[in-house]
């Protein structure tokens, strides 16, 4: 990477979600950090995701906003309350040099606006919202076809200047948490949820799956975010001889979970992607998405079967999986 001798530069970065997608900034933080080793970075994201952010350790700052909580609840004072507060918060920063808006939505825009300092966006044509661009006070252009990631760092690039190079580094620092009811490395995490039902693999290709990893002694995990993912995950479990289905968990503990994973195993989300980033051995399953564009590719570790219209099957799923698991320390 390029490196830019320059004073101290105070940069805010607005990324406020999903959880992939905030995920996918980290990368901006170490490439400006490899860039600019003096910068000071902060970061503004969704509530539900604040955890992510604090994961690099070159990220000073978190503030988390609550815009998809506060759209729901309007006329409650404390809704009122605590954008107050946020906006306070936002305030205190100072003058900060850049603000960078990842998001490229009007309401990440806006939240530009309380901040001091230049607002630096997606141009009209590559912000998902081209309405958000009038609200910068600069603009860029991106290859729209490369993957999300390498859009945000080029976006980063442009803004400070610098040259890309490499693949994108998450540099993740998470404290390593204790396994989950008395496993200890033989087990696989299965992420069989997602928000979008098109995305889910079917549940008979699951059952394939988790009898051909029991057939070599992994245990399967199943977390799960909601009800009804808890139910789904219960209904997995049932039909396995090594199974278990987890508490409610934290995204830290999520993420603690699966850096003690043999494999992780996931449809197109956010966690899939979590995963990777740890460098964690990943196979990632499509079927209504595009691999080549929504897969992780930035690991050797990572494999990513099927494709928009063509699911994988169990069978394809535990042949990627096999090299990983079948060694002398599989339990038997």
């Amino acid at each position: 990477m390029q490196r830019i001798e320059v004073a101290p530069v105070h940069i805010v970065i607005v990324k406020t979600s999903s959880m992939g997608d905030v995920i996918h900034a980290l990368p901006v933080v170490s490439d400006i950090v490899a860039a600019i080793p003096a910068a000071q970075i902060d970061c503004v994201v969704e509530e539900s995701f604040a955890q992510i952010p604090a994961w690099h350790p070159n990220v000073q700052r978190v503030l988390s906003s609550a815009i998809r909580r506060w759209r729901r609840s309007l006329g409650a004072a404390q809704t009122w309350t605590q954008m107050r507060e946020l906006r306070r918060q936002l305030r205190e920063l100072g003058r900060c040099d850049v603000v960078l808006d990842l998001q490229g939505l009007y309401k990440s825009a806006l939240l530009t606006r309380l901040i001091t300092g230049k607002r630096v966006g997606f141009s009209s044509r590559c912000a998902r919202e081209p309405l958000a661009a009038r609200l910068y006070d600069e603009c860029h252009d991106v290859d729209m076809t490369a993957p999300a990631i390498e859009r945000l760092r080029q976006l980063a690039a442009a803004s400070f200047g610098y040259r890309l190079a490499g693949l994108p580094q998450f540099n993740l620092r998470i404290k390593p948490g204790l396994p989950p009811n008395g496993l200890a490395g033989d087990y696989a995490v299965l992420l069989h949820a997602t928000s979008r039902a098109e995305k889910l693999w079917p549940s008979a290709q699951w059952q394939g799956l988790i009898a051909a990893l029991n057939a070599r002694g992994i245990t399967v995990v199943l977390p799960w975010a909601n009800p009804r993912e808890r139910t789904q995950a219960e209904q997995l479990a049932g039909l396995a001889k090594l199974s278990y289905v987890p508490p409610a968990l934290s995204l830290t503990e999520c993420a603690q979970l699966m850096q003690g994973a043999r494999v992780v195993v996931g449809v197109d989300t956010g966690l899939t992607h979590l995963a990777a980033a740890l460098g964690r051995p990943t196979v990632s399953v499509f079927g209504a998405t595009e691999a080549a564009r929504f897969g992780p590719y930035w690991s050797a570790c990572a494999i990513n079967l099927g494709d928009r219209g063509r699911w994988p099957d169990h069978a394809e799923v535990s042949a990627a999986l096999a090299p990983w698991i079948d060694t002398s320390e599989a339990r038997v």
